[in-house]
């Protein structure tokens, strides 16, 4: 590995000391509630916010909400939409997103930990769904969130399936989250999975993806690390009918097929919202 492996895995180790766990207990019910209606007006004014079909989503127990991924390591999409949730159905009600711990430790996103983002990880995820709540996952992660803008109306998971067995094991109805508008509030040019496969990125950090985007403050934006000011475009979301996988695909669901239709269905979705906008950006 030669010592520049050697430092670059020291680092990585210091690093990960450094990030936050990001677990369940950090969900803040009071802090919701104190913050809720100031975020959620700010969020409708700057994004011009709409999410459809909360009704759909089961009104208790445990249940997998599965959405497509935009916008960056800032993903407005998953504020607008844990904002609405909240609104919806109120403080109390047990509501996890997962994340990234890296995003979880970038500067002033901390706050996000007590609204309920919690690291990705089997343990959180299986911890959340036993619990009795509601799980908002993005299988698409790093790879879908920093896709180039010009792919902004494709759902893109990379054929990552966990999200279906996890739903399985955890016998939990499966929502499907489709949103619209993220990938146009900075110019995402390109994931940059070359340059975190030849920085070693992936090894230490998980991190396959260095994007490159332009965005402000920094006009050319590597990483995201720092994050950006994310432009306003116009996000909307919306959630599709709650899918029992057992009793759509059988006893023992293929998962080849449950994939391929559940992503056809998300996609349909985005086609139609992308339809519907009269303009990128202005919605």
């Amino acid at each position: 590995m030669g010592v520049a492996g050697d430092v670059g895995s020291a680092l990585a180790g210091q690093l990960a000391k450094r990030i936050p766990k990001a677990d369940l207990d950090e969900r803040d019910p009071d802090y919701i509630r104190e913050n809720l209606a100031g975020m959620w007006l700010l969020a409708t004014l700057y994004f011009r916010a709409e999410v459809r079909g909360l009704d759909k989503i089961p009104e208790e127990g445990p249940v997998l909400l599965v959405g497509n991924h935009s916008g960056g390591n800032l993903t407005p999409d998953t504020t607008v939409f844990t904002l609405a949730f909240a609104t919806y159905f109120g403080v109390e009600r047990r509501f996890y997103q997962l994340a990234h711990n890296l995003v979880l430790a970038m500067p002033g996103l901390g706050r996000l930990r007590k609204f309920g983002t919690v690291a990705a990880s089997h343990k959180n995820a299986n911890r959340a769904l036993e619990s009795g709540a509601a799980l908002l996952v993005y299988p698409g992660g790093d790879y879908e969130v920093h896709r180039p803008s010009w792919e902004s109306g494709k759902v893109d998971f990379g054929g990552r399936k966990g999200f279906i067995r996890l739903a399985l094991d955890k016998d939990v109805p499966l929502v499907p989250v489709v949103s619209i508008g993220g990938q146009e509030t900075s110019l995402f040019l390109s994931r940059g999975e070359g340059l975190a496969k030849a920085l070693r990125l992936d090894k230490m950090f998980r991190l396959k993806v260095l994007p490159i985007s332009l965005g402000l403050p920094w006009i050319v934006n590597v990483g995201d690390m720092a994050g950006h000011v994310p432009l306003p475009a116009k996000i909307t979301i919306q959630v599709l009918d709650p899918i029992n996988l057992r009793e759509r695909y059988g006893e023992e669901p293929d998962l080849v097929e449950a994939y391929a239709d559940i992503i056809g269905d998300m996609q349909l979705t985005l086609d139609e919202l992308a339809a519907e906008r009269r303009l990128p950006f202005i919605g």
